[in-house]
């Protein structure tokens, strides 16, 4: 079904539904398991223990993957917009595609290192992530409103902004409460030391999480217009 979508627009597509797919994925073979407890767990907490640490790792890593094409597409577009339109610094296109890109770096690391087994690894790649995450949506959104009316309408950078803003808001208590928890597990029982840290950060760790998905679902729209060409050249003193 993706592969019949107009242009380009298949990347931020695919990105979204299997992001989505990761998380959900994990969290439901983690309650069934008995591995973390049903009320909002850690989104890492859904992929620290066999088999859906396995599954977790494999997803997010290609969600890393697909998260980076994503942003260096939506670059070339900005870029090839600003060449016609002059509505904004070309560096600041660039330093958005950069923060992304540390972004998705921060994605690999939470997937490849275990909260449990290398958890200041870990926790820094999914501090990397979040923060990077949120200030690339945020430029993003300031880009299109600076590319309003032409290359993107009113109501589309309004819902940028606005997850965007929801996003930035909810990240804060994320880490302020995480910082506050004195233990790393992931089998929390309401009432117990911390949990109403755990509990708030939970929450908006997810905020955030499907934040950037929503995100990205308005991007398949602009990615309607451009397509995408590989092109293979043999130089002929090349033997």
């Amino acid at each position: 079904m993706l592969c019949f979508m107009p242009g380009a627009a298949f990347v931020p597509a695919l990105l979204v539904c299997w992001s989505s797919a990761a998380f959900i994925i994990s969290y439901v073979i983690a309650v069934l398991g008995g591995h973390v407890e049903p009320l909002v767990p850690y989104i890492s907490d859904t992929g620290t223990k066999p088999p859906e640490s396995g599954i977790f790792g494999f997803m997010i890593n290609i969600s890393a993957f697909l998260g980076a094409a994503t942003m260096y597409i939506r670059y070339l577009i900005v870029e090839k917009q600003n060449e016609s339109s002059k509505f904004m610094s070309p560096s600041c296109n660039m330093i958005a595609l950069c923060i992304g890109l540390l972004g998705c770096i921060g994605m690999g690391l939470v997937a490849n290192f275990q909260e449990l087994a290398v958890p200041s690894v870990h926790d820094g790649g999914a501090l990397l992530a979040f923060v990077s995450g949120v200030v690339y949506i945020t430029l993003q959104s300031i880009i299109s409103f600076k590319s309003c009316p032409q290359w993107n309408s009113p109501c589309t950078c309004y819902v940028r902004m606005s997850v965007a803003a929801v996003s930035c808001i909810a990240v804060i208590p994320m880490i302020a409460c995480a910082s506050l928890i004195s233990i790393t597990k992931i089998d929390w029982i309401p009432g117990e030391k911390d949990y109403i840290y755990h509990f708030v950060s939970a929450i908006c760790e997810w905020t955030v999480a499907f934040g950037f998905i929503f995100f990205f679902l308005t991007f398949i729209r602009d990615f309607q217009g451009v397509t995408l060409r590989i092109s293979t050249e043999i130089h002929e003193d090349f033997r």
